[in-house]
């Protein structure tokens, strides 16, 4: 059966980042000897650690990617809820575990050599080799293999209706075998092709990469080969490291720049007229854990706790912290997502009262850590963290701030010694399969002491969603995961940030994906 004929997940990209700082240092952009009348200005704060994308698992590494690389699948603008053919079109059996794909059309490198089977095949082979790359989790239990030319088949040991999905992500962009292999890339873990693909890059994307400086700015020019659907209006698009958005605010307000990606909410109520502004839920979702683990929570490790918080806060209250675009969590399953509901908890302090009595409350103290230095799509969690204490206070529950650099709280957070914390999650790929972890048993759950006998009910639920093969059938094992979490679960969802994209008021196309951010090659002069 063909996928494209499903309704498949929508769903986010977004995981924990790793930021390098840096600032604009003058427009660069409009100056020296390649300057060019068509040249597109972005400001952004970098996260990015690579230009091959292989190893390249983050915000801006994508965007990089899906301008400089193709991959088998893609999606349709913003949305992220069904894929659709990129380089290549694909059927699967009805178990889920066999996916052909045949490459489309006449596709050429930035070398004008053709698109073909062995390249995809050394490409995700190369990603699968390489331990220690970030995308190569995306692989795990797939077999991949040449048919013949145009080809390629996958094979996986248990279903994996969102492999489609999973290829769309930028950094599985198909390299040029050929090239890659005589600069040092190999499928069996021994690979060093990065640093040449630092420097030039080896895809079929519509552009290609002129100069890389992580600390400043990364410069891309057209692709003169390119022959597939995104011919950009710009030959020539600039990438500044502006870590300051009120620096990214001043540059697009005095026609320096054209795309400022990471305005806050606040902000984005400054532009005028002149500027246009795309303010969307983001993919991450930001929650508070209770650890069930008597070793870290004490006698306080009783999802009762969870239950009583949950209906102890006013939610409105706490998204004029976010701003535009924000929305509030309507459970571990985002909203949007295949299986997310339809509302989200709404204050109830009776049902607080009554779950605080069945946990044996007594008036303790409850310490929350959270980050206090990593702002998740413009919200601050001291601020966050505030309110949430004083919400809790007027219920009778008892917090105490116990605030820490990102470095140190995630090691607490990874580890599953915190017994009370504010965190964030975003998922890896466009599937709402990312959001499973939370249940007993699986990832997130343990980092919140939650072991899978805790509750089975809900850990079989996780694994019916995971090996459901038809689309009504897994929709539904979905939601009933989400109603499940929210009724007996540790988890407290409260808000999805807004992601703000500004833009000049004679510039269109930029529009946020939860997969690579924004497709530069969309973006084009209005009009």
């Amino acid at each position: 059966m063909s996928s494209l004929s499903r309704k498949s997940l929508i769903a986010i990209g977004a995981v924990a980042l790793l930021a390098v700082t840096g600032c604009s240092g003058g427009n660069s952009a409009n100056g020296g000897g390649n300057s060019s009348a068509a040249s597109l200005v972005i400001d952004t704060a970098f996260s990015v650690e690579t230009a091959d994308p292989g190893h390249s698992y983050d915000p801006t590494g994508n965007m990089l990617a899906k301008a400089l690389y193709e991959t088998l699948v893609d999606f349709e603008g913003s949305d992220v809820s069904t894929p659709i053919p990129g380089l290549a079109s694909w059927e699967q059996n009805d178990d889920a575990t066999e996916f052909t794909f045949t490459l489309e059309g006449e596709r050429s490198f930035s070398d004008g050599t053709p698109v073909e089977a062995k390249d995809v095949v050394f490409t995700l082979q190369r990603i699968q080799g390489m331990v220690e790359a970030k995308p190569n989790f995306l692989l795990n239990g797939v077999t991949i293999e040449e048919v013949d030319d145009k080809t390629i088949r996958f094979t996986t040991e248990t279903p994996l209706l969102q492999l489609p999905a999973i290829l769309a992500n930028p950094a599985l962009g198909i390299v040029n075998a050929d090239v890659v292999i005589e600069n040092g890339g190999t499928t069996d873990g021994t690979d060093t092709a990065q640093a040449f693909l630092d420097g030039t890059s080896a895809g079929s994307g519509p552009f290609v990469l002129d100069t890389l400086d992580l600390a400043s700015q990364i410069v891309l020019t057209g692709n003169d080969e390119y022959d597939g659907k995104e011919d950009s209006a710009y030959d020539r698009v600039v990438i500044r490291n502006v870590s300051e958005s009120a620096t990214q605010l001043a540059n697009l307000k005095g026609g320096d720049t054209m795309v400022a990606m990471d305005l806050n909410g606040d902000q984005v109520a400054t532009l005028g007229d002149d500027l246009n502004v795309d303010a969307v839920p983001s993919g991450q979702s930001i929650f508070l854990l209770l650890n069930q683990s008597a070793d870290n929570a004490g006698e306080l490790a009783n999802v009762k706790i969870a239950e009583a918080i949950r209906y102890a806060l006013d939610y409105d209250a706490l998204l004029e912290l976010a701003g535009a675009g924000s929305v509030q969590a309507t459970g571990v399953i985002p909203p949007g997502f295949e299986g997310a509901l339809d509302a989200g908890v709404e204050q109830d302090l009776d049902r607080t009262q009554a779950a605080l009595a069945e946990a044996g409350y007594t008036g303790q103290t409850l310490k929350l850590q959270f980050p206090n230095d990593y702002p998740v799509g413009g919200v601050e969690f001291t601020p966050l963290a505030e309110r949430v204490q004083a919400q809790l206070k007027d219920a009778g529950i008892n917090v105490e701030l116990a605030p820490a650099p990102f470095a140190t709280e995630l090691d607490a957070y990874v580890n599953g010694t915190e017994g009370f914390g504010l965190w964030f999650w975003g998922p890896d790929y466009a599937d709402s399969a990312n959001f499973l972890p939370f249940g007993p048993g699986l990832k997130v759950g343990l980092r919140s002491g939650w072991a899978a006998e805790a509750n089975p009910e809900i850990a079989a639920l996780a694994a019916e969603a995971a090996s459901a093969t038809d689309a009504d059938e897994r929709t539904a094992a979905f939601t009933e995961f989400a109603e499940a979490m929210q009724a007996e679960g540790p988890f407290v969802p409260l808000i999805v940030p807004g992601r703000n994209i500004a833009t000049a008021g004679d510039v269109t196309g930029a529009v946020y994906n939860s997969v690579w951010e924004i497709d530069i090659a969309e973006i084009a002069p209005a009009g």
